[in-house]
């Protein structure tokens, strides 16, 4: 007979991976990275790119020179025409590969005549003509428009997934669930603050993409969920932890599975788009996404389904059964104790063995007993007598 593959397993609770009983370990882990978030939060920022923070970036063909050089150039353009509100100057980026590749350098906000000034200083240190260097200009207020538009968007579609878990589930499992994306944004975020990625409209966009991702990994889990605990309380074979446990474990692989096809084509884009083709736009939404997915796949598993029994186990009439539940079991293991105690000592009576005699069944092909029928005054039984006539 051939073994069952780990996906059968999982469906069949038979591999048991013990994921919601460790809930209080998920959560220390969910609660350190946090914490490790809003460290970078605080202590390092976001780099926010020129949309969110204004300025000015000049664009200059790599044709040129070297990063360095096109940053100097910049540097030096700044100095010698006296723009002493522009002197922050950030590193020099690539952006393409080949001949269209190009170099950006961004500076603090200046006027149009100001940028026009050293656009042509640059363009004279360089040796190239001034319409081969463009120059743009961007104001704050732009970027703070996209924030609020963004967190406007953020609130009516978690109010909006708040409305549909209440009417599909329960309140419960809407609190778990939003909980869960709450946590994926910030964790997300945390990643962006650490690894210094510029925060641009596409980051935004990012965000609000893996909001819906993270939320159909819980739907699933959920459904599954609320499957396995419909009507539990009607019985007394499983708390309401382990039907949840088991339902983690049947939906364990299709997760994997889903969020390794979605990952497979945001991985390319980031690896092969941003790090091989050099597409700087490409870098800032494949990072978001590849980081968010990943986290709505492990979030929807490690901390929706564990904080979603830690909140109905607070709920008098799941406690009840569940204290049922392990009445029966410690009550199940104390006779099975005291069974076998008896069994050891040789003292099994007659009502530990008359439920093994009732079930006893003859073994296949084996000929029936013969009924047998006494008489009055204990004779032959049904043997024909002396003088009678056999028919």
């Amino acid at each position: 007979m051939a073994s069952k593959g780990l996906g059968a397993r999982l469906y069949l609770g038979e591999a048991n991976l013990n994921i919601v009983g460790r809930r209080k370990m998920w959560f220390g882990i969910f609660a350190a990275l946090i914490l490790v978030a809003l460290g970078s939060f605080v202590l390092r920022g976001f780099h926010l790119g020129i949309e969110f923070a204004g300025g000015t970036q000049f664009v200059i063909p790599a044709t040129t020179g070297t990063q360095a050089e096109a940053q100097n150039a910049v540097a030096q353009a700044v100095e010698t025409t006296g723009v002493a509100e522009a002197a922050e100057i950030e590193p020099a980026q690539k952006v393409g590969n080949g001949p269209d590749a190009v170099y950006t350098v961004r500076t603090a906000a200046m006027s149009q005549e100001e940028s026009t000034a050293v656009k042509n200083a640059v363009a004279a240190d360089l040796n190239v003509p001034p319409g081969d260097i463009s120059d743009d200009r961007v104001s704050a207020a732009w970027g703070d428009q996209v924030t609020k538009q963004a967190l406007l968007g953020l609130g009516i579609f978690l109010v909006l997934v708040l409305g549909y878990l209440v009417v599909r589930f329960e309140w419960r499992m809407a609190v778990a669930a939003v909980m869960s994306l709450l946590i994926d944004l910030v964790l997300t975020a945390g990643v962006y603050s650490l690894v210094g990625f510029e925060v641009t409209p596409s980051t935004v966009i990012g965000f609000l993409t893996i909001l819906g991702f993270s939320l159909y990994d819980v739907v699933v889990v959920f459904d599954k969920v609320q499957e396995n605990t419909r009507g539990i309380t009607g019985g007394t074979t499983q708390t309401y932890a382990e039907a949840t446990n088991l339902a983690v474990n049947q939906t364990l692989m299709r997760s994997i599975n889903t969020g390794l096809v979605a990952l497979l084509p945001v991985g390319g884009l980031l690896f092969i788009g941003a790090g091989l083709l050099g597409a700087g736009s490409l870098k800032d939404l494949g990072l978001v996404l590849f980081v968010g997915m990943g986290l709505g796949v492990a979030s929807s598993i490690l901390f929706a389904a564990p904080m979603l029994v830690a909140l109905k186990n607070q709920d008098p009439r799941i406690k009840s059964h569940n204290a049922r539940v392990l009445a029966r079991r410690t009550a199940a293991r104390s006779g099975d104790v005291a069974r076998g105690e008896r069994a050891r000592s040789g003292q099994a009576d007659a009502a530990d063995e008359a439920p093994a005699l009732a079930g006893t069944t003859p073994r296949p092909g084996a000929r029936p007993a013969a009924k047998r029928t006494g008489t009055r005054g204990g004779g032959a039984g049904n043997r024909p007598s002396g003088g009678q006539k056999r028919r």
